[in-house]
């Protein structure tokens, strides 16, 4: 473990035990890319389990941490089931949680658990929106100017954290942000507190334990929740949205708003490539790298065919791209090999870190690997594509993302090539995705996503 990271623990331990109160018998840091602690602390012969969240470290936070925890704190003081707030600590920068039980998926569980987990959680977001949004607002939780614009706050925090990052091209964004601008999702006056990043919580025999990952909450267009978690669907499994479309218009009296749905689902896809891209093209020393990429090139893909249903058009596939080999190729592959072969002791807390730093590296190198293999033949077909569209080849493939850019910012206003270029885009996220691993893996295999029509 680094200084700083055992530091940084050890701040935590002196504040559970000054602040919160009484001794801490374990703590250890989560191997993962963002600072969470899991704490074991007795105070009065009694053991809590507490879970301390910090602040990101690959991206600016969308909303501020505080936020998030003045949130989570006025849910559950109203009856929504968050894990309870504990307190602030100012350095390093987190909020203290009580621990939950349960799972956050469904492994294990029958079809029947499965549902009715879900229809609890329907039951506690249709609270969630009826709660009074006045009471949140004056306690500082963020809402856009007019109800008529809820819709938007989300994507205007997101673009804001895009502006002020950004450290290369970004063509494919610029034409996304591009087209929200032009079409909207309208709320119709809709305005209710969100989680946003929904489908997010421990469930246990069929019930949910706690709603988890308030991160993005703030108040806004209560489709936003019934949008958002459908690209968490690919991995975890809620059912049918159809159905769960219908449950909530039993519960709520309400008329879910396909158009808006459909729209909110589009922008909630650029989230990654919005608040990551930038760490993908220069990452740091603690940046998860294919973890990152692996959720931007994965949800761009959701995002064009988000773009090929509402448009109403037929997107591109992309054949196999030819395989060569170079003189690296031998070296990247052995070291693909290695880093696979590595096994570290159980139990210390440096092994979990060093077992997942080693698992992170081992993506790399195959992504590496497979970039040699057939980098060269992706960035001659996307030359091509540029051919085509511009009248020219770029010289090479950083060229083309700037001439590429040029392009979609001079057509941002008018939309005059949406459908050439939702097409362009859709097939350059299908080469990005096969440069992740090889075919097969898990890295570079695409789920597929509930389509709405």
């Amino acid at each position: 473990m680094s200084s700083e990271r055992a530091a940084d623990t050890e701040r935590v331990r002196h504040w559970l035990e000054t602040s919160f109160g009484g001794t801490v018998l374990r703590i250890h840091r989560q191997p993962r890319w963002r600072p969470v602690w899991f704490a074991d602390v007795e105070r009065d012969g009694v053991i809590h389990e507490l879970v301390v969240r910090g602040d990101r470290t690959d991206m600016p936070l969308i909303f501020p941490l505080h936020h998030e925890m003045t949130l989570q704190s006025m849910l559950h003081e109203r009856g929504i089931p968050t894990p309870a707030v504990r307190g602030w600590i100012d350095e390093p920068m987190a909020y203290v949680m009580d621990r939950v039980g349960g799972q956050q998926d469904f492994s294990g569980c029958s079809t029947a658990q499965r549902d009715a987990a879900v229809d609890d959680y329907l039951q506690i977001l249709a609270r969630m929106h009826a709660l009074d949004v006045e009471e949140f607002a004056a306690a500082g939780i963020m809402r856009a100017a007019s109800p008529e614009r809820s819709g938007e706050l989300g994507r205007s925090r997101y673009e804001q954290v895009f502006r002020s990052t950004k450290n290369g091209p970004d063509p494919f964004m610029e034409f996304c942000l591009g087209w929200l601008r032009r079409h909207p999702p309208r709320s119709q006056g809709r305005e209710s507190v969100i989680c946003w990043d929904s489908g997010q919580f421990h469930q246990a025999d069929g019930h949910i334990v706690a709603v988890l990952d308030l991160e993005i909450g703030h108040i806004g267009d209560p489709m936003m929740d019934l949008a958002a978690w459908r690209m968490r669907d690919t991995i975890v499994g809620y059912g049918e949205f159809p159905a769960l479309h219908a449950r909530y218009e039993e519960l709520t009296g309400t008329t879910v708003d396909l158009e808006a749905l459909m729209r909110h689902h589009f922008m909630f896809t650029l989230t990654n490539q919005l608040a990551l891209g930038q760490a993908v093209r220069r990452p740091g020393v603690d940046t998860d790298l294919m973890t990152n990429m692996q959720w931007c090139y994965e949800t761009n893909l959701f995002a064009t065919e988000a773009l090929g249903e509402l448009l109403d058009i037929e997107l591109p596939t992309v054949a196999e791209p030819a395989s060569t080999g170079s003189r690296a190729s031998t070296a990247v592959d052995h070291l693909a090999e290695v880093l696979r072969s590595l096994s570290v002791g159980e139990g210390a807390v440096e092994d979990d870190f060093l077992r997942y730093r080693l698992r992170a590296l081992f993506r790399e190198a195959r992504h590496a690997a497979r970039a040699i293999e057939v980098g060269d033949a992706v960035s001659s077909d996307d030359l091509d594509d540029l051919h085509q569209l511009l009248g020219h080849r770029p010289t090479d493939w950083a060229a083309g993302e700037a001439a590429l850019e040029a392009f979609v910012l001079a057509d941002a206003d008018t939309g005059a090539h949406d459908e050439q270029l939702v097409r362009l885009f859709h097939a350059r996220n299908l080469r990005a995705h096969q440069l992740l691993g090889p075919p097969g893996s898990a890295m570079a295999t695409h789920l597929p996503i509930q389509t709405f029509r």
